[in-house]
């Protein structure tokens, strides 16, 4: 049976933590390395129903996208969600691992993944990392063949079984090279535009990057942060299962999007 170390070392194999970006926090946050792992679920956010269906379930390991223990804590109480959270996953002896911007940037890892659904040709990172050019923040490539910016948008919410995004753009402008950037990618934006593209994919980002993508001539699609990344959670849990002998791997039943539409 493998241990804490056997699978925090698989995973850094395959999303190192110099891919992170510098404020990032990702890595092994709470656990002993010694403890033997026999169920790991993984999820995009731990939040305290997501910390309930692990505790229930009796897991030793969760592999959490966004980081727990983003910023320094100066105390562990079950005054906040946070704490709650924390002071459970920690009695029940369930470890917490992140891999974040370390999963979106490596090889395979979820922008690499959407240019795969996208069938992106020469596909190659917005930001390339130093040490490492072949991956790095983002990625760009070109389409099989020009389509309209509405096409593009059907295309992308059939790929993740969305019904609806937002856009910026005309709905008819033709549209070939695409840049990705998951999760809350409008930092990516310059690089976008640097790049050539003529849309950038995200999941969400500010009404001023909205504007500077408009007057830079750049359309954009924003999925939403939860549909942008959560589809790369359940291909992960299916890649562990193929990597592991006598592991039990599975992605969170109860996780959603806390966004619905509502139309009064």
């Amino acid at each position: 049976m493998p241990t804490l170390y056997d699978i925090v070392a698989l995973l850094e194999s395959f999303a190192p933590p110099s891919l992170a970006e510098e404020w990032d926090n990702v890595g092994l946050l709470v656990g002993d390395r010694s403890q033997e792992v026999r169920r790991v679920m993984t999820c995009l956010t731990l939040t305290e129903n997501v910390a309930a269906e692990a505790i229930d379930r009796e897991v030793d390991m969760v592999v959490t996208h966004h980081p727990m223990l983003f910023r320094p804590l100066r105390r562990l109480t079950t005054d906040t969600p946070e704490g709650r959270v924390l002071w459970n996953l920690a009695g029940a002896g369930i470890a917490i691992y992140s891999p974040h911007t370390a999963f979106d940037s490596t090889a395979k890892g979820i922008n690499e993944q959407w240019a795969g659904r996208l069938n992106l040709a020469d596909a190659a990172p917005l930001v390339p990392d130093e040490a490492s050019p072949t991956v790095g923040a983002g990625r760009h490539g070109l389409l099989p063949e020009p389509t309209t910016l509405r096409q593009l948008a059907s295309n992308v919410c059939q790929s993740i079984h969305v019904d609806h995004l937002h856009v910026v753009g005309e709905d008819d402008r033709e549209v070939r090279r695409v840049a990705i950037a998951c999760g809350s990618g409008g930092s990516l934006l310059t690089a976008a535009v640097d790049s050539g593209a003529d849309v950038l994919i995200t999941g969400e980002a500010t009404f001023h990057t909205l504007l500077a993508a408009e007057a830079a001539g750049i359309a954009m699609l924003l999925v939403g942060h939860y549909a942008s990344e959560r589809f790369a959670l359940e291909w992960l849990a299916e890649w562990l299962v193929a990597q592991t002998q006598g592991v039990e791997v599975w992605a969170s039943a109860t996780e959603h999007d806390p966004r619905r539409l509502l139309h009064p």
